[in-house]
């Protein structure tokens, strides 16, 4: 549980407060920017897709000032290296001995928010230095290790409609991301009130109101978060249930190649407790569950040759299973 009430009423006060910045600078997207702060509570990456112009850049950028934490923007392309993104050794002389040594320059992962623009554009060997930089929370060059500071966050975007000179990220890269957000295009009011901010007076930067101690904080109080065991269990029953040799479900039989692996639970479980915190409650409930599930299962579920061909994705097969897999059996969970 919480240490105390006033420390958790406090979290979500700074919580409220950073939604209302990103909100004054990106217009609607309430479900998106939702989803990018879930992820950052969980203490995990995201990776966006959408279109040009949908404000992605725009988006992660925001988030990175109103919680004033460093930030580094790396535009992936076909000839970008490894070392563009780590860094590389470069020789030094100290001026007074005369003697040469070997000085590791620290690359733009070195920041706390990281924004992988065009993630897809550059080539495998690029991709998984900083997938590994990812999933390690660090950087080895030289035989040195450099930890990564905390806390670290990769927001990468992909653009969906461009093929041509383009490197998809293989399945079991982008399991490392713990949510796959879709970013679409706004309303008829939404993109009216666009319209209207960008072509006008400058919008205010947004203003800091949350540093690298109360996130921190707040993905500590999320692990604290209680889930029952019945939670849980409907948890188990619904990953499994994506995979064709463990289920029963013929829509999955019939559409899906791979199911889900035991991280999307981990990934589910995680950012049902950060929604249920971001909402001001101490526990997780079915609808948290339920709203978390399709981001965490789009990019871990794979679905067979047929289904691409009817235009059937992950996003169908996630709903399928949340109306096929029966909630938990409690009436109090």
């Amino acid at each position: 549980m919480p240490d105390t009430s006033a420390e958790v009423a406090q979290t979500v006060d700074r919580l409220s407060g950073l939604r209302r910045e990103v909100a004054r600078v990106i217009v609607g997207q309430e479900q998106v920017v939702e989803e990018l702060l879930l992820a950052v509570l969980a203490g995990g990456h995201a990776l966006l897709e959408g279109v040009p112009g949908l404000a992605k850049t725009l988006l992660v950028r925001t988030l990175a000032e109103a919680t004033a934490l460093s930030f580094r923007r790396i535009q992936f392309t076909p000839d970008l290296m490894p070392t563009d993104i780590l860094g590389t050794e470069v020789l030094e002389e100290d001026h007074a001995t005369g003697k040469r040594f070997f000085k590791f320059n620290r690359g733009p992962v070195f920041a706390q928010i990281v924004l992988a623009d065009e993630i897809n554009r550059t080539p495998p060997k690029t991709q998984a230095a900083l997938l590994e930089a990812m999933q390690e929370g660090a950087v080895t060059y030289g035989g040195t290790t450099y930890s990564l500071e905390r806390p670290f966050f990769v927001l990468a975007t992909q653009n969906p409609i461009e093929q041509t000179g383009t490197y998809p990220l293989p399945e079991a890269q982008l399991d490392r991301f713990l949510l796959f957000i879709r970013v679409d295009y706004p309303s008829h009011e939404e993109e009216h009130q666009v319209l209207s901010r960008t072509t006008g007076t400058p919008v205010a930067a947004p203003q800091p109101v949350a540093g690298a101690a109360d996130i921190i904080g707040a993905q500590r109080l999320v692990r604290e978060v209680t889930i029952s065991d019945a939670m849980i269990d409907y948890v188990a029953r619904l990953v499994r249930a994506s995979r064709p040799s463990q289920t029963e479900n013929g829509y999955v039989k019939e559409w899906v190649r791979w199911g889900a692996g035991p991280r999307a639970g981990q990934a589910m479980i995680l950012t049902a407790k950060a929604r249920a915190l971001l909402n001001g409650r101490y526990g997780v409930t079915l609808e948290d569950l339920r709203s978390v599930a399709p981001p965490v299962l789009r990019h871990r579920v794979l679905v067979n040759f047929r289904a691409e061909g009817e235009g059937i994705g992950a996003d169908q097969v996630a709903k399928a299973l949340l109306e096929g897999v029966p909630g938990p059996r409690s009436p109090l969970t």
